[in-house]
């Protein structure tokens, strides 16, 4: 579970490092931080944070987690928005570089994060969102861990209003061609049942003698043609290396399809490629299911990137890619 982007309230996420976006004095803010301080016990967190003393902004530092479920907590403080021109965007990726360096220094294996600076400092979300994803995907890059981005709810998370727009519309379309088509295809299923019960007989031998690549010899094969190697692709397809491990050693490998469609973003297959090769599996993209319909409007439209991917599958409430 390399970057899962989940709902939930930060305090309750289970990690071995939960990240606080701290205020630079030692007290307790409010919002996340009020709920992360009265979760892991008020007067201790806050006796803790006071050792600490002040922070300044993209500063990190450490205290024992005390009744949180996880090990620690990082505190580091967020750049407030001042137009996006006085550095507090490179500010804010370093909360989350400094923030995952210090983690991994701990020998942490998870750690979770919340939308930094887009509550009271008025960080646009779209924007802290981007930042949040980009300093993750540089530090997964080269590193293992599992890392959850918490919101509350959906709604907090902002994505570009345009693309949307966009794949909304494109949704829309689909379902109501589908309509049409659906109709059209049982009224031409009708008429036809009788000669494909005529040729079934005659076509099941030919067909049970051809010789089709598995899944994952077929995956293999598109790893081998576009000069891929294996840490690229798992990390580009938001998987860890123990289940691309898995993948690997076993040719019968069933995928889900989260992790199929994620192995097609990753090797960046166009429509056809992608629906080969979920075939593999006995899989196939669906023009009534909403994730599908996202993940195939990024295909068709040339964007490979997993974390925008993500982004929009969970506003659009749907199961994300990989991990």
């Amino acid at each position: 579970m390399p970057l899962n982007i989940i709902r939930n309230d930060i305090s309750k996420v289970h990690a071995d490092a939960i990240v606080n976006s701290a205020n630079p004095h030692p007290i307790c803010g409010g919002g996340a931080e009020f709920h992360i301080f009265q979760a892991a016990g008020f007067e201790a967190l806050l006796k803790a944070r006071e050792a600490i003393g002040e922070l300044s902004v993209a500063e990190v530092a450490v205290s024992p987690a005390f009744a949180l479920p996880a090990k620690y907590v990082i505190h580091t403080v967020g750049p407030k928005w001042n137009g996006g021109t006085s550095g507090e965007v490179q500010d804010l990726e370093n909360c989350y570089s400094r923030s995952l360096k210090k983690a991994k220094e701990l020998g942490c294996k998870s750690i979770a994060f919340p939308l930094i600076s887009s509550g009271v400092y008025k960080f646009p979300k779209d924007s802290a969102l981007q930042i949040a994803l980009r300093a993750i995907e540089n530090f997964l890059q080269t590193n293992e861990m599992n890392v959850m981005l918490v919101v509350f709810d959906r709604e907090s998370l902002e994505v570009s209003e345009e693309l949307h727009r966009d794949i909304s519309s494109y949704i829309n379309d689909f379902y109501a061609e589908e309509k049409t088509d659906a109709m059209l295809l049982y009224v031409q299923d009708r008429l036809t049942d009788k000669c494909r019960v005529e040729k079934f007989h005659d076509n099941l031998k030919d067909v049970l003698a051809e010789h089709n690549d598995t899944f994952c010899e077929k995956l293999f094969h598109f790893i081998q043609e576009k000069k891929l190697d294996d840490v690229d692709v798992y990390k580009k397809a938001n998987l860890d290396r123990k289940h691309f491990s898995k993948i690997r050693s076993n040719v019968n490998y069933r995928p889900t399809m989260k992790t199929a469609l994620a192995l097609a973003i990753a090797l960046q297959l166009n429509i056809s490629e992608t629906k080969d090769l979920l075939s593999r599996a006995g899989l196939a993209l669906s023009p009534s299911n909403k994730g599908d319909l996202i993940v195939s409007f990024f295909i068709t439209h040339g964007k490979f990137d997993i974390w925008e991917i993500n982004s929009m599958l969970f506003k659009f409430g749907q199961p994300t890619l990989g991990a």
